[in-house]
């Protein structure tokens, strides 16, 4: 089953080089690479398509630029990769495995790479609680047949919780199958703004989304 690695990013020059690293080898794999630029004004969109990435040109948001990328390409299966997240080496496959044995959509374990020790604690909570809800976020790789992608109408087009919202329509299809990995991704966001400080924030905005509060006003909140 040919899969497509859709990648968002939005200024991220400064981690281009790793991240294209990391894509070849997934693009040496037999993966089907898709970067889907937001308008960078860091030159990204440019030094990608000058070492022989394609780049789609979206409006910024990263929701509709996983859409646009889904829509761009006709592989049977999706992946959508943050730009500061890496697969396991064989991450690819383990996707294929499971997509082979039947899942329909799925995400994996994560890791989170930074100097706090507290980063290991966060994604130990984080794997437990995509465990326990079924519900998977952007930094754990979410994977998912196009089939099922196409009939939940893909990601929505709101400005926050977009991987919270695909996870509850597409867990009325299926449950997901959670891929042990782990995949990498940076603690960037959570030592920049202070590690507790931005686990409460996130607690917070979630926990408001639940209870009905709009992803427009929650992504006021958390901006």
């Amino acid at each position: 089953m040919k899969i497509a690695v859709v990648v968002p990013m939005l200024n991220e020059r400064e981690a281009l080089p790793a991240l294209l690293e990391h894509l070849l080898m997934l693009k040496r794999q037999c993966a089907d690479i898709l970067l889907v630029d937001g308008g960078s004004l860091d030159g990204s969109a440019a030094f990608a398509r000058a070492l022989g990435f394609p780049v789609l040109d979206c409006v910024r948001g990263r929701a509709r630029q996983m859409n646009a990328g889904a829509q761009a390409t006709a592989s049977d299966a999706l992946l959508f990769l943050h730009a500061d997240t890496r697969l396991p080496v064989q991450g690819l496959e383990q996707v294929q495995a499971a997509l082979a044995e039947g899942a329909v959509w799925g995400r994996f374990d994560v890791h989170i790479e930074g100097r706090s020790p507290w980063l290991r604690l966060v994604a130990l909570l984080m794997n437990l609680r995509s465990h326990w809800s079924g519900i998977a976020t952007g930094d754990q790789a979410i994977f998912v047949r196009r089939a099922a992608f196409d009939a939940v109408g893909g990601f929505p087009d709101q400005p926050l919780m977009e991987d919270i919202e695909l996870s509850k329509r597409l867990k009325r299809l299926a449950k997901p199958t959670c891929l042990r990995g782990p995949a990498v991704t940076s603690g960037r966001r959570w030592e920049t703004r202070g590690v507790w400080r931005t686990i409460v924030l996130m607690w917070r905005l979630r926990w408001a989304y639940w209870l009905g509060a709009s992803a427009e006003a929650l992504a006021e909140r958390y901006r």
